[in-house]
């Protein structure tokens, strides 16, 4: 597994400011879950520098518009350290104020002990379960190759963007993941980017009482291109990763990157400790100094050097999205049908009168409910087309979720609307969120009933996400 990935353009080396901006990002979590008294302070200050590389030198995304169809999107699969991904939205000036920061985990707010994606600007996913943001980027990614395949063209690549994520040990032990993975490495989706945060550190302790697996053996084996970064605050290495990753279209990747959770704190770095509660006053005090943070800087101290970098994402990021929107009125001219399908899907308006074509079943017939089902899918998909994407976990003919004319969704064949799951329900569920929150498609999944046991926590974020 190489340690060193050959960059693919020029590496902008660290600067002070980069440094001081890291240590905002930490700073922040510490200050928050400190006012809280309560929350994970240790993963937001061990993953900040991989954050930071990501969200301000790879990321296209625009805070003034959080729902830009072309973004790339960013799961926080590890959930619980959302003080992270509420610390970079903020700083790159998405709508959640300082106010909100320092009312972390308090009712009402829009900094939620775990990320609420119909509750905060910028949040693509609910997160907390673990592996959930896995599985959901797996579906976000096959969301994008779809639509890539049925609107881009040469001269108007429409859909273009990347789904990355950071993820956890907990994340990679729970079984989901490895459905997921399994699924992704399958399909072979090269835009999809996962930074891993092997820290080592669980809430019992030391990760190695219960998952000394070789990690990165098992994605290779999977299908998943994999490298490795020795150290987590090496922004040079964790750059060149992501560039690698770039460069690989027909493999997902997995980054390993070894951080140290709770970084800074003189007794608690590296430690239980560190994972699921304030670190305390004291220890604050003795991190900031190791960080070297001013002594008289009050809680929740923004430098003015940094929020002035920072924001630059709101101008970097209103330039792409002038870029995009100047490229679909090109596109549109040229494919005038096309563009109008392509923005009826992704405002999800469904056809007029859609369900007309609905069919009826005569009282006192006897009919089992997966034939009906099947006969409901065979006039939604005539009525729908392409925009209906579903599937079975290897069910196909007995849950009658297939209709003839259906191609197969396959690495090679991309714009195929039936997915074959395989026996991964839970995965299924949880990729299907996927891509009803990247937008596009309309999604369906179908299994026995008594399997939807095994796929209810997606189920359940379904309801929590408003989704359909």
């Amino acid at each position: 597994m190489p340690t060193t990935p050959a960059s693919v353009e020029p590496i902008i080396e660290p600067s002070a400011l980069d440094r001081q901006s890291i240590n905002t990002i930490r700073c922040l979590a510490m200050d928050a879950v400190q006012r809280a008294e309560s929350g994970h302070p240790g993963m937001p200050m061990g993953a900040a520098a991989m954050a930071y590389v990501l969200w301000t030198r790879h990321l296209k995304h625009d805070p003034n518009d959080p729902s830009w169809v072309d973004r790339d999107r960013f799961i926080l699969s590890a959930g619980h350290g959302s003080m992270l991904l509420y610390a970079l939205l903020h700083l790159t000036g998405y709508d959640l104020p300082l106010e909100e920061i320092k009312n972390f985990r308090q009712w009402g707010s829009k900094t939620p002990g775990h990320p609420e994606s119909h509750i905060t600007p910028g949040v693509e996913t609910t997160t907390g379960p673990l592996g959930q943001g896995f599985a959901t980027g797996v579906g976000m990614a096959m969301a994008e190759r779809y639509l890539a395949a049925h609107f881009n063209t040469e001269e108007h690549p429409l859909v273009d963007h990347y789904t990355y994520g950071i993820v956890s040990d907990g994340d990679l032990m729970e079984g989901i993941s490895s459905e997921a993975a399994s699924l992704a490495g399958h399909q072979g989706l090269g835009r999809l980017i996962y930074l891993y945060d092997d820290n080592e550190i669980s809430i019992d302790g030391s990760t190695d009482i219960a998952f000394t697996e070789n990690v990165p053996q098992r994605f290779e084996a999977m299908g998943w291109h994999v490298h490795a970064v020795e150290d987590g605050n090496d922004l040079v290495a964790i750059d060149q990763a992501i560039r690698a990753a770039k460069s690989e279209t027909e493999r997902p990747s997995l980054l390993c990157v070894r951080t140290s959770i709770g970084y800074g704190s003189p007794n608690k770095q590296d430690t239980a400790a560190a994972h699921g509660a304030p670190l305390g006053e004291e220890e604050i005090a003795r991190t900031k100094e190791a960080l070297g943070w001013p002594s008289d800087a009050p809680a929740f101290h923004v430098p003015e050097a940094v929020a002035t970098h920072m924001r630059e994402a709101t101008q970097t990021g209103a330039e792409a999205h002038a870029q995009w929107d100047a490229l679909y009125d090109t596109y549109e001219a040229a494919h005038p049908d096309q563009a109008a399908t392509f923005a009826r899907w992704m405002n999800g308006t469904l056809p007029t009168d859609w369900d007309a074509v609905l069919p009826t079943f005569a009282t006192g017939t006897s009919r089992a409910t997966r034939a009906a089902s099947g006969t409901v899918l065979d006039h939604l998909v005539g009525e729908m087309g392409a925009y209906l994407v579903g599937g079975s976990a290897d069910l196909t003919g007995s849950n009658k979720t297939h209709v003839n004319g259906q191609a197969d969704m396959q690495a090679s064949t991309p714009g195929g609307s039936y997915v074959r799951y395989g026996v991964r329900e839970h995965a299924m569920a949880a990729a299907a969120n996927g891509m009803a929150l990247h937008g596009g498609v309309r999604p369906y999944v179908g299994t026995f009933l008594i399997f939807s046991d095994y796929l209810r926590p997606a189920l359940r974020l379904s309801g929590l996400m408003e989704q359909p």
